[in-house]
């Protein structure tokens, strides 16, 4: 297996991160936050190498989101693979997803230095965001939820997809909903704000994912988990 350039490295802890960090606060780092069950990362995590290689300037942080827990608090990171751009402790960009060229473009601007053009060059997303909450009554956002909750009879909120959970919550739940052969749709959270947002006051519920039988809200995984084993999910069900 080829090694590693030296400017990449696998943090342990956060001291390891932050004595990293700190070497050199005028250096543009990549923080590369992933989990080894997420299938999205195993090829972004080819990209980071390479970019590793390409950039021998930039500091190259693998952080293994779910172990290093603290860390991936500390950056909100909610679901893998999530980059981070810094300079130093400032934050340059954030990239959510398995967004190659996003990603490679983002790395190509910041090395090259500020410039008043390269914070328009990352605008392009954050656009989405009020567009997507364009004055949306809370009465059509319920009646949006509500027709969501009800596209089938079994409807699982999670962040990612069935095959590409991007959470290890999400990708548990999948895995026993499918190891109970129970047919669901899905929706991802993470592609539309104002749902994710609504669902949690709809349901009063504050995390993802959430499980819908019959258009109403039944529990997070803990719950989800406890009526496998009491047989009260197969009764739900039948």
């Amino acid at each position: 297996m080829a090694q590693n350039p030296t400017n990449f490295h696998e943090v342990q802890s956060p001291e390891h991160f932050q004595s990293l960090l700190s070497e050199d606060l005028n250096r543009v780092s990549l923080i590369n936050f992933w989990a080894p069950w997420a299938e999205p990362c195993k090829q972004m995590n080819e990209v980071v190498v390479e970019l590793a290689k390409k950039y021998p300037q930039v500091l190259v942080l693998q952080v293994e989101a779910e172990t290093q827990s603290d860390i991936s608090e500390s950056f909100e990171v909610e679901a893998v693979p999530t980059f981070v751009i810094l300079r130093g402790h400032t934050l340059l960009g954030r990239i959510s997803g398995a967004d190659a060229p996003a990603l490679t473009e983002a790395i190509a601007t910041h090395v090259r230095g500020p410039s008043s053009i390269s914070p328009q060059s990352h605008t392009d997303r954050a656009p989405a965001a009020p567009s997507s909450t364009s004055q949306e009554s809370p009465e059509e956002l319920n009646e949006r939820l509500r027709k969501l909750m009800n596209q089938s009879k079994v409807v699982l909120f999670m962040k990612g997809s069935p095959d590409q959970p991007r959470c290890g919550f999400s990708r548990r739940i999948v895995d026993l909903l499918r190891s109970q052969g129970v047919e669901f749709s899905s929706f991802d959270i993470l592609s539309d704000e104002s749902v994710r947002q609504g669902l949690k006051v709809l349901n009063n519920w504050p995390t993802f994912p959430q499980l819908i039988i019959n258009g109403e809200f039944v529990g997070g995984l803990d719950v989800v988990k406890e009526m496998v084993d009491n047989g009260e999910l197969k009764e739900m069900l039948a």
